[in-house]
């Protein structure tokens, strides 16, 4: 894929507003789970940094059971009757492997119970680095009617993003999707809105940087999430 380092302008960001959420600008506890998860230190405990990753899922989705569809029931205490509203969507949780499984966890502690879909993508680099992505395995329930929650640690191209999003689609059309990335870039959040703004899609970010390196990597980012969370591979 050719790639350049062209991010959009402040004013191209803006026009996101309306489907787009960066949880760090609203300064929480979540604030401190980024900032351990990109600090070159607290890092190198992969134990830290899963834990981390999976409780940055669970404010994610908190923030996104918000958005959900409810109705009253009645519920039998030992003393008596409560009503309250919860929620009524079914739910697809999907993760881009290996390195959403943490943060995917996140989203399963507080929707537990969510159907889950998994998908295998990867770069492969080619010369002058450029690369393609490359899809390997998706498995997946039928998600016609259900809300589609896609999730990946790190948004940088918008690349794989994009293309897990059309390959889920041959498993039917959701009520509606989010897509959640803790770390962005202003590139891939450019690039996803040019490419599914016509789509029923919400987009969550924890933050989003300014910059790529010539070889797509968010900076200042936080490094090689799949390699934090499990260890560096071959």
């Amino acid at each position: 894929m050719p790639f350049t380092n062209k991010t959009p302008s402040s004013n191209q960001t803006a026009s996101l507003q309306g489907n787009l959420h960066v949880l760090s600008k609203t300064p929480s506890v979540f604030n401190c789970f980024i900032a351990e998860m990109r600090d070159s230190v607290i890092q190198k405990d992969s134990m830290r940094f899963r834990r981390n990753m999976e409780r940055a899922g669970e404010i994610f989705a908190y923030e996104i059971s918000k958005t959900l569809s409810f109705s009253i029931q009645d519920i039998t205490t030992p003393l008596g009757i409560s009503s309250i509203a919860v929620p009524t969507n079914n739910i697809v949780l999907a993760t881009i492997l290996r390195a959403g499984l943490p943060l995917h966890q996140g989203f399963l502690n507080y929707f537990d119970k969510a159907e889950n879909a998994f998908i295998a993508a990867y770069r492969k680099y080619g010369k002058d680095y450029k690369f393609t992505i490359q899809l390997e395995y998706l498995t997946a329930p039928a998600i016609t009617g259900k809300i589609l929650i896609l999730m990946d640690p790190m948004l940088a191209t918008g690349e794989s993003m994009h293309l897990t999003y059309c390959a889920l689609m041959e498993k039917g059309q959701p009520l509606h999707t989010h897509v959640v990335s803790p770390i962005a870039s202003k590139y891939g959040v450019e690039y996803i809105h040019k490419n599914l703004s016509q789509k029923d899609i919400t987009l969550w970010v924890g933050a989003i940087d300014e910059e790529l390196t010539t070889k797509a990597y968010i900076v200042p980012g936080l490094g090689d999430a799949g390699d934090l969370a499990y260890g560096e591979k071959l």
